[in-house]
């Protein structure tokens, strides 16, 4: 689908409205804290949110260079009761994010070791009321963000921080798996954000702000009062542990030589550890294409690469977004924005033990459809292979595997099958939040029940 073709009407948002976290991209380079803020007394945590409205920007950039660092707040089903939300508001939430992620652990594939009995506490119990990030290109920018956050909750003595996560785009600008992240952004209309694959039309924003008209031309259900669901998002958190070794052993494995290694990896992903997408460099990685932003995702898949030859219809970044490609389903029901932020250290080049250093990526998907959107992806796209004609295959890369599973690679004469695939990511802990507008976060910090 062309942007240039497709008519979509324009809508205009409340831009000033959406907490900047909700469509803002994330800087390159970056650096953030997460935090879990655990409510003990409803009034002490609506005198929080007070003290912390002045830290929360909304809209997307500023003149003011002190706001390339920000702040944003998001709530859980048991946050928002233990502010003192009414019960018939509560009740307005859609079932996925009152049942939580741990609930539905199964339904997006969190077993085995990813199961939510294994996960890092405080997650998946009902500790978890608020959940604060902030992120900056730079630690000085960053510092004033914290600082203004740190004082509304040390001078709150009903809230108390429950769990933190530093996170920092390693030296190398890639994941610990030796990939650049980042590249895959939707354009959402009326938002002035712009998508970073111009073959692919703007997509609606109801898709991923509430209150506004979604790709099927209804507005999505909006938690009661408007006050509150308006202009706000849902966030599927979630803290993923890379088994970096476990991968490294797994390429070493199959095949024979550095440069069969590469590409095997390159297969597996979608892409080069530059950033080039297969489907415009098949053969070797291009760093002048990975590190260009006009091309290195100016590409679909059914006129160039339909068979996957290039990219296989089951690598990671087909899967997550199959584009124009010939699936069971429409593939812009499905879109989410993903902020994938690293943590921990890298592991050496070439050590293919494990050295025990817990290492991963905080992963945030946003959207408004958190079944449709988050759960749809994880249940079908990551760990099943019937929409691509691939029964009981999964994600290579973000598939929870047992060790038995197998993974197609297209490619002639005879395809390639992979055996006894492990799981190469172990979630170790996530929720269900809810992004407000600011108007919705001024709502809570004043609600008297």
């Amino acid at each position: 689908m062309s942007a240039e073709t497709t008519d979509v009407p324009s809508v205009s948002l409340e831009i000033d409205d959406i907490q900047s976290g909700a469509l803002r991209p994330r800087p390159s380079p970056y650096v953030g804290k997460f935090f879990v803020l655990r409510v003990d007394d409803r009034r002490d945590g609506r005198a929080m949110l007070r003290r912390l409205l002045p830290a929360v920007d909304g809209g997307l950039t500023g003149a003011d260079p002190d706001h390339d660092a920000w702040a944003s707040v998001a709530v859980t089903h048991h946050g928002l009761r233990a502010l003192g939300v009414p019960q018939d508001s509560l009740d307005s939430f859609p079932l996925p994010f009152r049942q939580g992620m741990a609930a539905r652990a199964e339904l997006i594939g969190d077993v085995g070791e990813s199961d939510p009995a294994g996960w890092e506490p405080p997650f998946g119990t009902s500790d978890v009321h608020i959940v604060v990030s902030a992120l900056s290109p730079d630690a000085a920018r960053l510092e004033k963000a914290l600082e203004r956050v740190r004082t509304a909750y040390q001078e709150t003595s009903g809230v108390e921080v429950i769990w933190q996560q530093d996170i920092r785009q390693l030296p190398t600008g890639r994941t610990t798996l030796g990939f650049r992240d980042g590249i895959s952004h939707p354009g959402i209309e009326g938002s002035g954000v712009l998508g970073t694959n111009p073959q692919e039309a703007p997509l609606k924003a109801g898709e991923f702000i509430l209150g506004y008209p979604d790709e099927t031309g209804n507005l999505p259900p909006m938690p009661q009062p408007d006050v509150l669901g308006r202009n706000g998002t849902f966030l599927a958190v979630r803290k993923i542990h890379t088994k970096v070794a476990a991968w490294r052993q797994y390429l070493t494995k199959n095949t024979s030589s550095p440069e069969e290694e590469a590409l095997l990896a390159a297969k597996m992903i979608g892409r080069w550890p530059s950033g080039a997408p297969l489907t415009l460099s098949p053969d070797h990685d291009d760093a002048e294409l990975g590190n260009d932003p006009r091309r290195n995702n100016d590409f679909l898949y059914r006129e160039n690469d339909d068979r996957g030859f290039r990219c296989p219809a089951g690598a990671h970044i087909r899967r997550v977004n199959p584009r124009d490609a010939d699936i069971i389903g429409a593939a812009r029901l499905h879109r989410i924005i993903r902020r994938g932020t690293t943590y921990g250290p890298p592991l050496p080049e070439g050590v293919l033990e494990d050295d025990g250093a817990d290492r991963g990526l905080i992963g945030v998907f946003i959207g408004a459809h958190l079944d449709r959107q988050f759960e749809f992806i994880k249940s079908e796209w990551v760990n099943d292979g019937n929409f691509i004609g691939y029964s009981g295959e999964k994600d290579p890369v973000a598939g929870h595997h047992d060790g038995t599973g197998s993974v197609t690679i297209p490619q002639r004469p005879i395809r390639r099958r992979l055996q006894d695939m492990p799981s190469f990511v172990v979630t170790r802990g996530g929720e269900y939040c809810f992004l407000p507008g600011l108007r919705a976060l001024r709502w809570l910090s004043e609600l008297d029940t």
